[in-house]
């Protein structure tokens, strides 16, 4: 997994438990089923997606009406970042 993270860029401060590989897009950690169908639509320069960690709420981390905020991050191919969207 190491390897596939440096190729697609995921630092570690943008590292969680999960890495998929979806049509050469990157998708690290929980990021929602919706930033994905939007970036497979979209067809930017995105390299792919991240969500850091494991925040509780996040798809797959739910935890009853326990949520905590976070950001779905864009990773570009220069290596710059951007938030893609906020919960």
């Amino acid at each position: 997994m190491t390897a596939i993270k440096k190729r697609y860029g995921i630092s570690g401060d943008l590292t969680s438990c999960h890495t998929a590989v979806i049509n050469d897009f990157v998708i690290e950690g929980h990021v929602p089923a919706k930033d994905i169908k939007r970036l497979l639509k979209e067809q930017s320069d995105i390299v792919g997606l991240s969500v850091p960690g494991m925040p509780v709420g996040s798809p797959g981390m739910e935890q009853g009406d326990i949520k905590e905020s976070f950001n779905v991050y864009a990773i570009y191919k220069d290596g710059s970042l951007k938030v893609y969207q906020r919960y």
